[in-house]
């Protein structure tokens, strides 16, 4: 994928939640391109759209009005078959890490990578030790998690949000359960992990801390886009 390439492009977006006397209007003509390789941030109040426009992004929710293309596909219309297809092309990242007890942090990172049932299993092995490496768990692959730290546990949600390299990765508070080092260390992983590889990071916050890694800021307010901040980090100049 080439650098400035729209990867996500939305108009005039609008959901609404409920049926007849109790439907109401969540999201009202949402407009927005995300690209290739950028890093933008959405933060706003809790309960002003941010997740439910992140799932919609993320082929979690169907779209109901409006147009929403991922890497040139329109969304609004599709099968669940076709979502369900999408989504095995973008990587998720959640305040609750939703790792699997019962499997150690290579066997978590290595199912994602057995999604792809051209990948043998050796290769999904070394694939996922790499990833776990990447992120600095090169000691800890074969840790259950339980044994871990909740910024070890976010560590490996990255590697396994990132593994299989994909163009497009949500990621919901992913620092919210953390402590300021650990969720700085997280941000700071999924930053240089996604640069390297081109791929598009799309994440909701509260969290002030971690707002300078961004190319772009969105606001979000009662299911609207309120503001844009741009940072050309190329020119070393800020748009304030």
């Amino acid at each position: 994928m080439t650098k400035n390439q729209a990867v996500i492009v939305i108009k005039n977006l609008n959901h609404f939640y409920g049926k007849t006397t109790l439907r109401k209007q969540v999201l009202f003509d949402i407009n927005l391109e995300i690209y290739s390789g950028e890093i933008v941030i959405m933060t706003g109040p809790s309960g002003s759209g941010k997740t439910t426009l992140l799932s919609l992004i993320g082929g979690l929710r169907s779209v109901q009005e409006g147009s929403l293309k991922f890497l040139g596909e329109e969304l609004f219309g599709v099968s669940q078959n076709k979502l369900v297809q999408m989504r095995r092309s973008i990587g998720y990242i959640f305040q609750a890490h939703n790792l699997l007890g019962f499997l150690t942090a290579k066997q978590n990172v290595q199912m994602a990578v057995e999604l792809n049932d051209r990948i043998s299993q050796t290769e999904a092995v070394a694939k996922s030790e790499m990833m776990l490496r990447a992120v600095g768990l090169e000691e800890r692959v074969n840790y259950y998690p339980d044994n871990l730290s909740g910024g070890q546990k976010q560590r490996i949600a990255i590697a396994r949000a990132l593994v299989n390299c994909p163009p497009l990765v949500l990621a919901d508070e992913p620092t919210a359960a953390l402590d300021k080092q650990s969720g700085r260390d997280v941000v700071e992983i999924m930053q240089s992990l996604a640069k390297n590889q081109g791929t598009t990071i799309l994440l909701v916050t509260h969290d002030n801390r971690i707002l300078d890694i961004a190319d772009r800021i969105i606001e979000m307010e009662d299911g609207l886009l309120t503001y844009l901040k741009v940072r050309l980090s190329e020119v070393g100049t800020s748009l304030e």
